[in-house]
């Protein structure tokens, strides 16, 4: 039976529940429903925080679909998924906004718990086609022709290696009818880089493109374009001339990021892509910044480490500002190198370049450095070579949920050999320790930094062989010997004052600074206390304390090692601190885990205890 559109005095919008709804809605109401749909992005993400423009961009493009195809029926996959709040809009989520990537509310990707119309929530870039390869292929095992495949992916996610595989496998099989919507607005985080970007440039404003041989055409798909994405009759039109073609069709959609919102429209520095609470009319943010930030402390210290070594380069994946490279960029051009949304390709490049000579700094998101560890192990340290990576958003980051916790690195890269990771506690720490890593010579390096401000700094008040102390407790033996990673030292020193001081428990504090692998001081160390306790916000299982314990056992010291950490779960949305207090790793966490660890110590033999930390 076919949805009616209710006669009532709901806004235009607020009647678009559902995309039958929308089906039944005459086309000359488009417009209308484009703009409401506009302002309500604009009111509810400036208010939240989101991503803004990339969503602004995809107004009448997501209409179109949604009129064309039936989701979940026919299957829309969004590459990258920050694109869908308006797809999330027509779904039945309108009312969500109000809790848009606050905890416990809606998603800022597509959540398969949150709708059947979100078959794919990795938010992580050149997905999306690989996943409508397998779906065609699995409807097709299932004998279901009339199931269309829609793969939407940004003109910067198109240029990663997956998203060429795809191209490659699509392509070979002419059976298979796939739609690849290229959303074309020339950007990712900046301008999109490469030789494919120029490719696209040429087909937007060559003049009849659709009639020619291009590399699409080349790869045996059928090619529609370039068409005006903000244009739903025309975007309509193309989308039903592909559907009816039954094989692979590449539609290129021409689309302006922050459509209709001016400070998105005219932002050169792409800030407005993801933003905070913003003034709707200005962009800017509504409340005043705590602080500079760890990434914009870290852009102003390569800055310098460039000027004080001249064989320094960075390396990015299609994100230099969000990872703080703006500053070197601007002293250095000639020694920043943009590689576009392709991790792979930008480790192994990196590798090259410490082949011929200079030392390159792989500046990246903690949970994108997933994506290229074969390349981190095979091509970097496997041949020992000079490569730092500084790991932007390690740990918990917060409001884009569980595809970008950067919690992974700690357990896989402790397995590399000869890499050496080091985890600054403060800025000071971090130009030391950055300084350390692009001098040193002889393999891979690592640094991780969070996504938050950047506290005061906190000195030491003793040094051994590496390791900074920064707490000594009273008492003879002493009880607790905690080990943070990189900012928990801040919680850690809170929690040793109280265990001292309201419970008599006497506590050292210990920053390794080069966290993996072990530091030998820490051996000697542990073996003056009864308890040692890491703390780490990253995946509990394989990391620092794993590391430690099984360094203290292979050297014979019998005292136990607790590690706390984040959970071997995914982890939902929220904010830095609540995950981390959910996790146990502030401070009253960390006074209610020594608690424990020493009341079951005292009870009788040591025996391991469970991680702490809990799953949401």
């Amino acid at each position: 039976m076919a949805t009616t559109l209710p006669d009532t005095s709901l806004s235009l919008l607020e009647r678009v529940a559902d995309p039958g709804v929308l089906r039944t809605l005459p086309a000359d109401r488009l417009p209308h429903l484009a703009d409401e749909i506009r302002r309500f992005l604009v009111a509810k993400v400036c208010a939240r925080g989101g991503h803004l423009g990339p969503n602004l961009g995809m107004v009448e493009l997501t209409l179109a679909l949604h009129r064309v195809f039936e989701s979940p029926r026919d299957a829309l996959v969004f590459d990258i998924g920050h694109q869908a709040y308006v797809h999330k809009l027509l779904t039945g989520r309108q009312k969500g906004f109000d809790t848009l990537r606050q905890p416990g509310g809606l998603s800022g990707y597509p959540s398969r718990a949150e709708s059947v119309h979100d078959l794919v929530e990795n938010s992580h870039a050149s997905t999306a086609l690989s996943y409508a390869d397998g779906l065609a292929e699995a409807r097709a095992l299932a004998g279901e022709s009339d199931r269309s495949v829609v793969a939407v992916i940004g003109d910067g996610a198109l240029g990663g290696g997956m998203a060429f595989e795809a191209l490659n496998n699509l392509g070979a099989a002419p059976e298979r009818p796939v739609i690849v919507v290229v959303n074309d607005n020339g950007r990712s985080y900046a301008p999109t880089t490469g030789a494919l970007a120029k490719h696209l440039s040429v087909l937007k404003y060559g003049g009849g493109a659709e009639a020619c041989r291009n590399v699409f055409t080349d790869l045996g798909f059928t090619y529609f374009g370039p068409v005006d994405g903000h244009n739903t009759r025309e975007v309509e039109s193309v989308l039903c001339r592909a559907r009816a073609m039954k094989r692979p069709v590449v539609v290129h959609v021409m689309t302006v990021k922050g459509k209709g919102h001016r400070p998105s429209e005219t932002d050169p520095s792409d800030c407005l892509h993801a933003v905070g609470a913003i003034a709707p009319d200005t962009g800017r943010p509504v409340a005043k910044a705590s602080g500079p930030s760890w990434t914009s402390e870290f852009g102003h210290a390569l800055a310098e480490a460039a000027a004080a070594h001249p064989k320094v380069v960075a390396v990015t994946a299609g994100m230099l500002l969000p990872t703080g490279l703006g500053p070197m960029k601007e002293r250095f051009p000639e020694r920043v190198f943009d590689v576009g949304i392709a991790e792979q390709h930008a480790v192994t490049s990196a590798a090259g370049l410490a082949t011929g000579g200079p030392h390159p700094l792989v500046a990246i998101y903690a949970t994108f450095l997933n994506r290229a560890f074969d390349q981190v192990v095979m091509d970097v340290a496997l041949h020992r070579l000079p490569v730092t990576f500084v790991l932007d958003r390690a740990g918990i980051t917060g409001p884009d949920g569980p595809s970008h916790h950067g919690m992974w690195d700690l357990g896989l890269l402790s397995m590399v050999p000869g890499l050496r990771l080091a985890a600054p506690r403060d800025t000071t720490r971090l130009r030391l320790l950055l300084d350390e890593a692009v001098a040193w010579s002889e393999g891979p390096t690592v640094l991780r930094i969070p996504k938050s401000s950047a506290g005061t700094p906190i000195e030491a008040v003793a040094s051994m062989d590496g390791v900074d102390v920064l707490y000594r407790g009273k008492g003879r033996p002493l009880d607790v010997l905690l080990v943070p990673v990189g900012p928990l030292a801040q919680p850690a020193l809170e929690a040793a004052h109280v265990l001292q001081t309201e419970h008599g428990i006497g506590c050292t504090v210990a920053d390794p600074r080069w966290v993996l692998p072990v530091n030998p001081a820490l051996e000697s160390l542990a073996a003056r206390h009864r308890l040692v306790v890491s703390v780490e916000d990253g995946v509990v299982t394989g990391g620092v304390g794993t590391a430690l314990a099984q360094w203290c056992q292979d050297r014979g010291v019998t005292t136990p090692v607790h590690a706390l950490g984040l959970p071997r779960a995914f982890l939902a949305h929220g904010s830095r601190p609540e995950l981390l207090t959910q996790a146990g790793l502030d401070a009253p966490g960390l006074v209610r885990a020594v608690l424990n660890a020493t009341a079951h110590r005292d009870a009788g033999p040591a025996v391991p205890l469970p991680a702490q930390g809990s799953a949401r």
